[in-house]
């Protein structure tokens, strides 16, 4: 994270004695990107962090990596995830859509709370689209809700706990290393700049610690070579407080503030996290290009280095009309093939800006991957399978 917090109780300086109130000294716990030689957060537990008391193997079930295929024949796709049932964890429950050697997509309808989990491959993206939950880590807690991204540092403990009511419907990117906002948003120093779609303030993070008790804790942790699950002497959520840069946080995509030209913007406007391998953009509801004769949608396109994955999440997206693209609906769009607009959604838009509509209410999370999506089988069940030829009729 570019900037510093401080929560909970913590000594004068790093490093030092910190003693309990019975005279104990407090376990220090850094947590630190690239062999530290990044950001970094510095935790104070009760007990010692590193007490394992068991550890089994755990299948990966029907998410592994062995699961994704080639998208052959080479083609446009679009996905249902409405069709896809809702139930299990946010954690064990997800279905894998697409993913390669950078990062994977998942999607869930969690119903349960998860158990505690620890990713150790990269730092985890996951966007709400509806429902909320209560966030629960070492870091202390959030609440989060629809529209919301949270992002989870790598190795994080932590566990998602869904509101009664609804399921909580989220997208989960798994990234191969870590996710951060743009550098071109940041100053040298890690400053939001003022050119910058979000800042500082837009940001949530915990606020106070959580203080949990418990003893012969199990933690579910994934690393290279697969699931494993490791019982703890002591629970990890023991923590009296942290300072540091790393620790995961909350932005809600409400929040991103577009930035608009006269004529149509390309895609890097709406970037609003970066990866290695990969993008996250945010497309967000704003006034229509301006100009008298512009052409206020998306033109015919083909990003030779990218496939961009598209989940339209509210509003109208007049550029797809009559696709069957619909709220809930993904859409991927391989390198190696051109997309644009709906036939007939050129002439519609223009003649409805001519008419007095002059913003759009789209609201949709792209994400631009530098090497091919593979299909997961849970892509494979919810396919839309006219999506493809849908360039070849008109818009309705």
């Amino acid at each position: 994270m570019p900037y510093y917090r401080a929560v909970g109780d913590i000594p004068r300086k790093r490093h030092v004695q910190f003693r309990r109130p019975d005279g104990g000294l407090y376990a220090e716990e850094l947590m630190g990107e690239e062999g530290f030689s990044s950001d970094s957060s510095l935790l104070y537990h009760r007990y010692a962090p590193t007490g394992i008391i068991k550890s089994e193997g755990v299948e990966d079930g029907a998410g592994a990596q062995r699961d994704l295929a080639p998208n052959q024949p080479l083609q446009p796709r679009a996905y249902r995830t409405q069709d896809l049932p809702a139930g299990g964890d946010l954690v064990t429950g997800r279905h894998l859509l697409f993913g390669n050697d950078d990062v994977r997509m998942a999607f869930a309808a969690a119903t349960a709370p998860s158990e505690l989990y620890r990713n150790s491959m990269g730092d985890e993206v996951v966007y709400v689209q509806t429902g909320a939950a209560r966030f629960e880590s070492t870091y202390g807690a959030l609440d989060v809700a629809e529209g919301d991204y949270v992002v989870i540092p790598t190795g994080t403990i932590h566990r998602w706990v869904p509101s009664q009511g609804q399921p909580l419907r989220a997208l989960v990117v798994e990234a191969r290393g870590h996710v951060r906002p743009p550098r071109r948003y940041l100053s040298q120093y890690g400053q939001f700049l003022e050119h910058a779609p979000y800042s500082e303030r837009d940001l949530r993070a915990p606020a106070e610690p959580l203080r949990v008790e418990g003893e012969q804790v199990p933690v579910l942790v994934r690393n290279r070579g697969g699931l494993s699950r490791l019982t703890y002497l002591h629970h990890p959520f023991d923590v009296v407080g942290w300072d540091g840069y790393l620790y995961p946080y909350a932005f809600n995509i409400r929040d991103f503030e577009p930035i608009v030209k006269r004529t149509h913007a390309p895609p890097p406007v709406h970037q609003t996290f970066e990866g290695t391998g990969f993008v996250i953009c945010s497309f967000c509801p704003r006034p229509l290009d301006f100009d008298e004769h512009a052409v206020p949608i998306p033109y015919n396109h083909h990003n030779v280095d990218s496939d961009e994955m598209m989940f339209y999440v509210g509003g109208d997206y007049s550029a797809r009309k009559g696709s069957g693209i619909g709220i809930g609906s993904i859409s991927l769009h391989p390198s190696g093939f051109t997309h644009g607009p709906q036939p007939g959604a050129v002439e519609a838009v223009v003649e409805a800006v001519r008419q007095g509509h002059t913003t759009t209410s789209e609201t949709a999370v792209m994400i631009d991957t530098f090497r091919p999506l593979l299909l997961g089988a849970a892509a494979r069940r919810c396919e839309d399978p006219e999506y493809a030829w849908t360039w070849a009729r008109s818009a309705t």
